[in-house]
Order: structure tokens, then C-alpha cells, then sequence
């Protein structure tokens, strides 16, 4: 059969498979194995378990399960109330001050733990219902915090990038280099809006009324900076050649549990038991899609398809922007349903080879991707930051969350268009940084 028909029905198969509400990681292997069968017979499926466990002998994917256990230390403390409250009493005389402090606290918060659910529920719990007291529509107020959720996945240190790293063998400290100032330009757009939108509500007012003394000012601060410190070290010692990523991460791991025990008084061992327990369900699923994703790039790869729909499009007389148009309407479409790391080990041994036939940088495309993601973390049918927003504020519609998220929708849109048009956003960074890449 033509590679490339094969290859259309790997896709219509593997969608089947994945809408029929079979786990990611089974529903790899499933297809994987149907489709050895059939076409490279039984004999094949000899080599399944090799490439199932070599996949995970990496020592680059430590990194994932102790960024982990570093997010969930920090999601089960106060850090999320009081990165708020500290960026909310020093942000209050700015002109919509409070929504802007709640879009820096999901930003740091998102960028200490990595998760985007766990950055809604810690700083909606208290930003949501204290932006509607003052007036804020509830449309920005719920918006931007399951917006800023999603940062996580962007700005360094991020899973999501580790996993990119890992499925095309691309370096990862240029890849958390590249998602720094994509990121800060993503926190600026939001930002921005959020200016505006809270302009045109006419209440500013109201919305700017509340003071904090210098001494309320600084003593929050003590309860801050020790997690700041830890995010900054990590990535100091990352690209400052004193450890890999995996060894960081361990480092980070264990001060972040240290600071956790110490100054949030996370004594009880049944509170520690479901840090690490919580942590270790994560990672065990992130690594079981990994080695699943490793047979399924296999598959293609062993029956061709991978080199066939590199080599057809490498014969298109097609506009590179043109193919690249097509490739982020894939991957949106992609984000509406999977997660993120899902989508990244399926697509990324096809796109991959796609994306560098028509001279485009891989560091810069996992931003593009990346993005992609984003956007669908806010976008239904899954958009699974929009119902934990609403598990937060039951009382706001689903609808009004979805209606007040899309303008940050549109913010990324506007990010990925800028990232087009300047290059230099992603890559330059790395390059002043680690070297030009090879």
C-alpha cells in the first residue's frame, strides 16, 4: 500500500481509538500494534517491548517526574495566595492593578508548578471573587485567570518543553530559553487587554480603591521570594553550565519540599504523602505516553510513512508560511481535544521532519506549538481551564467564562503572528545565551 494512504488511515485509526475514551498512552499502543501486524506481521511485535522500555532510558527524563514533585510541593502551600497577595498590595495603584497582579501571579505560579489547572485553582480561589467585589465584569475576572493558567506550559521550567526536547531530540536549555520572552510578550498582551477591557467597564475608580502601607507591603515578601529564588537558581545553574537539566531539578525538588516543610508548615507526613503520591501518578502517566509515543514513531518510521510525507512535501511548490499556516490549523484543531504532551509525542515525529524541509528552526517551532496548546487549554470542547474556573465560581456561567477567555484567545493568535513575523523573539535569546545551534 502507498505510504502516504497508509498513513491517512494511521490518522482516521488513532483519532477512532482515542475518541472511543481509551487512556493516550493505550490507544498509541494499540494502534502501533494493529497496524505492525497487518502490514510487518507478527514477527514485529518482537521488537515492541524493547523500544517500550529503551524509550525511557533517558537520563533527561528525571527532569520530568522532580519539575513535578517541585509544582506539587508548591501548588499544596499558600505560595499561589501569597505570590497574589504580594504582586495585589505593591500592583494596587495601577489602573487595574488587581487584575494585573492576578495575570503576574498565574505567570509565576504556572511557572513554578508547571501546571495549568493547579494555577487556576490557587489563584482564582482568591483573585475571581475579590476582582467581581471591586467591580471587575466577570468576564475579565474569570478570563484571565484561566488564561494566565496556561502559562505554565511556555515559560520556563516547563514539562511541556522537556517533553518537546525529548521527542526531537532538541536541547532543552535553548528550549526553556526560547519560551522566555514569548512568554513575557504572551504576559504583556494579557496584560494589555486587561488594561482596556477594565477601562471600557468605567469603574476604575473603584477598581484602583484599595491601599497597602509600606510595612503591609514588605511583609509579604519573606514568603515569596524563597520560591522566586529557588525558579531563578534552577536556571541559573542550568545555563550557567553547572548542572543538567535532570540534576537542577532534583536540586529544585528538594528545597522547594524543604521550603514547603519549613516555612509553610507542611509537617503532617499525610500532607507529604500526597504531594509525592499526586506527583508520582503524573509523571508514571506522562512517562507511560512517552514510551507509547516511542512505538508509535516507530510504527511510522518502520512502514515509511514518516520519510514518505517528508519527501511529498518536500515536491510541493508551496509557500513555506502557506505549509506552516496549515500546520498551526492542525495543531489548534489537535489542542481542542488532547493535552499537550500528548499531542507533541503524536505529531512531532511527522512534523518534525516537515517543519525542517522547509527551513524553519525547530526551537522556534516548539514555541509556535506550544502556544497552539495554550489556546486550546482555554478553548472548548476539552478547554479544561475553563471548567476549573468554573468548579471555582459556580455562580458565573460557562458561557461567560468562554466569552471573557476569548480575547486572550485572540492575544495568542496575535502572539503567534508576531513570533512569524520576528523570529528573533524565540531564538535570540538562545543563541546570545548557549551559541548559535549547529
Amino acid at each position: 500500500m502507498d505510504p502516504l494512504l497508509l498513513g491517512g488511515l494511521v490518522a482516521v485509526f488513532t483519532i477512532l481509538v482515542l475518541f472511543s475514551g481509551i487512556s493516550v498512552a493505550l490507544g498509541l499502543l494499540v494502534v502501533s500494534a494493529g497496524f505492525l501486524i497487518v502490514f510487518d506481521g507478527m514477527r514485529s511485535l518482537e521488537l515492541m517491548p524493547e523500544i517500550l522500555f529503551g524509550k525511557l532510558n533517558n537520563f533527561a527524563l528525571l527532569s520530568i517526574p522532580m519539575f513535578i514533585i517541585m509544582g506539587s510541593s508548591i501548588a499544596s502551600t499558600r505560595a499561589g495566595a501569597d505570590l497574589y497577595e504580594a504582586l495585589e498590595r505593591w500592583l494596587t495603584r495601577v489602573p487595574g492593578g488587581l487584575v494585573i497582579s492576578n495575570l503576574g501571579a498565574c505567570a509565576l505560579f504556572s511557572a513554578m508548578s508547571g501546571s495549568s489547572p493547579a494555577t487556576c485553582a490557587a489563584i482564582g480561589k482568591m483573585g475571581i471573587p475579590e476582582m467581581r467585589k471591586r467591580g471587575y465584569p466577570d468576564g475579565v475576572a474569570a478570563g484571565s485567570i484561566a488564561a494566565g493558567g496556561t502559562l505554565g506550559i511556555l515559560i520556563p521550567p516547563s514539562v511541556t518543553m522537556i517533553v518537546y526536547g525529548i521527542a526531537t531530540e532538541t536541547s532543552i536549555g535553548r528550549l526553556f530559553l526560547a519560551g522566555v520572552f514569548p512568554g513575557l510578550m504572551l504576559v504583556g498582551l494579557f496584560m494589555a487587554w486587561s488594561m482596556y477591557a477594565t477601562w471600557r467597564s468605567g469603574n476604575m475608580a473603584v477598581l484602583s480603591s484599595t491601599t497597602y502601607s509600606w510595612r503591609e507591603k514588605f511583609e509579604i515578601l519573606p514568603r515569596v521570594l524563597p520560591f522566586l529564588a529557588i525558579i531563578l537558581g534552577v536556571l541559573y545553574a542550568m545555563y550557567g553550565g553547572i548542572a543538567t537539566p535532570s540534576e537542577t531539578a532534583a536540586v529544585g525538588a528538594l528545597l522547594c519540599l524543604m521550603i514547603a516543610v519549613m516555612i509553610h508548615k507542611l509537617w503532617n507526613p499525610k500532607d507529604l504523602w500526597v504531594v509525592l503520591r499526586d506527583s508520582t501518578k503524573e509523571s508514571v502517566m506522562i512517562l507511560f505516553i512517552i514510551a507509547a509515543a516511542g512505538v508509535f514513531s516507530y510504527m511510522l518510521s518502520s512502514l515509511f510513512i514518516t520519510q514518505s510525507i517528508a519527501a511529498w512535501i518536500g515536491t510541493l511548490d508551496v509557500n513555506p508560511w502557506v505549509l506552516m499556516a496549515a500546520v498551526n490549523v492542525f495543531l489548534l484543531i489537535a489542542g481542542f481535544f488532547l493535552p499537550p504532551v500528548a499531542v507533541i509525542l503524536m505529531a512531532a515525529p511527522i512534523l518534525l521532519p516537515i517543519i525542517t524541509t522547509a527551513g524553519f528552526d525547530p526551537i522556534w517551532f516548539a514555541v509556535i506549538l506550544t502556544i497552539n496548546m495554550e489556546i486550546g487549554l482555554i478553548s472548548p470542547p476539552v478547554g479544561l481551564n475553563l471548567y476549573v474556573i468554573n468548579g471555582i465560581a459556580p455562580d458565573i456561567k460557562l458561557k461567560t467564562i468562554l466569552v471573557g477567555s476569548m480575547p486572550y484567545v485572540a492575544c495568542m493568535v496575535l502572539a503567534i503572528l508576531l513570533l512569524c513575523l520576528f523570529l528573533g523573539i524565540a531564538t535570540w535569546l538562545p543563541d546570545a545565551v548557549m551559541g548559535a545551534a549547529v
